[in-house]
């Protein structure tokens, strides 16, 4: 039975870790293709006030929106919060299924 937690738990934070690195390329992506893509559209530009408008921005903005929402997956508290949650009621039940079985048997 120890066997099977020290397994679950390993796979769990090797899955955590997958994500974790997945995140960190999605980051690197991003940062590297819209710096090059921005600096590609200012050299395209021969007066360079004219860079700053929403045109110029809105692939970066739509994926850092996918981006910060991929962050919040990986990172949200609030989804580690419902995990504790699940746990701690799964256990509940569990405790007072053994407690009904055992006064049962009395």
């Amino acid at each position: 039975m120890e066997d099977y937690t020290q397994e679950k738990r390993y796979l769990k934070a090797k899955e955590q870790v997958k994500k974790l690195k997945e995140f960190y390329i999605h980051l690197s992506v991003y940062i590297i293709i819209n710096v090059g893509l921005l600096l590609l559209i200012y050299s395209g530009y021969d007066v360079k006030r004219n860079f700053w408008n929403y045109g110029s921005f809105f692939t970066p903005l739509g994926w850092g929106l996918g981006l910060a929402i991929h962050a919040i997956v990986v990172f949200g508290p609030n989804l580690a919060f419902i995990k504790h949650w699940e746990n701690r009621k799964l256990n509940q039940f569990i405790n007072e299924e053994k407690q009904n079985n055992n006064k049962q048997w009395e």
